[in-house]
């Protein structure tokens, strides 16, 4: 069972100002339209269910089944549950036997990750469902001083009647984050890295950095909390 699952009725009106990335995902799916495209952490279809809207297949994978169980719906209520197929499963070993030209991970999904070998099994996994040349898009963020100054230990009321507490120990760099409201209550923990040290994560994964932005309207990165990493599968 999935943290998620307390939390799966919780989560759209928790990330409904959420909105930013929406648009970012959707127009690098279009570079592969029909598709498949391939989404780890599906959630709720916050990304799938737009990214389907434009007529593109998407193959969508979680391990909450409450999460899958939302999306399934919203898919439904879009008239686009043709286009959207889903999976139980973990983004370490995702249960997708095709091959495409785009893997996403959105929403800091992997920073669920807590090791090195983690992360490592979950790149190397989605560099498999990747045909040659095929990229793989994810973000990440490493928080600011002033992010964790103005909400640490503090619950902070995110969307009316939901509540947020962020808990940043930055000696082993984990955020403990709790949610809660009125369907539900969860605790997750968060690992963060240093863009280098995913640069060097993606390499020793088979990758090759096509791009690193600091934000989804594909700004430069420049050292700030937000990484938005383009990467392409190497021939090796």
């Amino acid at each position: 069972m999935s943290l998620y699952d307390a939390i799966a009725r919780l989560y759209d009106p928790w990330s409904r100002s959420v909105t930013e990335d929406v648009p970012f995902y959707v127009a690098e799916a279009r570079r592969v339209s029909p598709g498949p495209v391939v989404e780890l952490g599906v959630g709720t279809g916050r990304i799938a269910v737009p990214i389907a809207a434009e007529g593109i297949r998407v193959i969508g994978v979680d391990s909450s089944a409450g999460m899958l169980e939302v999306c399934r719906e919203s898919a439904e209520r879009a008239g686009v549950a043709g286009l959207v197929e889903l999976h139980l499963g973990d983004l370490r070993a995702p249960p997708v036997s095709e091959r495409v030209e785009l893997v996403i991970c959105p929403f800091r999904s992997y920073l669920h990750l807590g090791t090195d070998e983690e992360r490592l099994r979950a790149l190397r996994a989605a560099r498999e469902l990747l045909v040659p040349g095929g990229r793989l898009i994810f973000d990440v963020f490493a928080p600011g001083a002033d992010d964790i100054a103005e909400t640490d230990g503090r619950w902070l009321e995110r969307e009316p009647e939901i509540f947020e507490r962020a808990d940043w120990d930055i000696d082993i760099r984990m955020l403990t984050l709790s949610v809660r409201g009125p369907s539900g209550e969860a605790t997750m923990a968060l690992t963060w890295l240093s863009a280098d040290e995913w640069g060097v994560l993606l390499e020793r994964a088979g990758f090759e950095v096509e791009a690193l932005y600091g934000w989804f309207d594909r700004r430069p990165f420049r050292g700030g909390e937000d990484m938005v990493w383009i990467a392409r599968k190497t021939n090796a």
